[in-house]
């Protein structure tokens, strides 16, 4: 079993940066893919990116491409979204998200633990 706890998020205006962490427990962290979702009030969870094991590996979704960043400290067991020139439609419930073994995916599907998610909403 894999417990994942997200913070870092909040209120933030346009144009702004959120950085948001991940701490991992529970298993080796290291062979885990991790991954950021989102999801805000009446929509779908949505892929926002994911990282593989080694940390060699990103993806990110098309809307988050050149202002998000995905990282990850194996070390401290931790995964990092950086955030920068955040959008109105960046507003949402962030969640982090663990696969075990060296894939990447961008399936929710694919990803059995979570953590209880984190808010951010950018102000206009």
């Amino acid at each position: 079993q894999v417990q994942l706890v997200e913070s870092g998020g909040g209120l933030v205006q346009v144009g702004g940066s959120l950085r948001l962490s991940c701490v991992a427990s529970g298993r080796t962290f290291s062979n885990y893919a991790m991954g950021w979702f989102r999801q805000a009030p009446g929509k779908e969870r949505e892929f926002v990116a994911s990282i593989a094991w080694d940390t060699d590996s990103t993806v990110l979704a098309d809307s988050v491409n050149g202002r998000f960043t995905i990282s990850r400290d194996n070390a401290k067991n931790t995964v990092y979204l950086q955030m920068n020139s955040l959008k109105p439609e960046d507003t949402a419930v962030y969640y982090c998200a663990a696969k075990w073994g060296m894939g990447l995916t961008s399936r929710r599907q694919d990803y059995p633990y979570w953590g209880q998610g984190t808010q951010v909403t950018v102000s206009s």
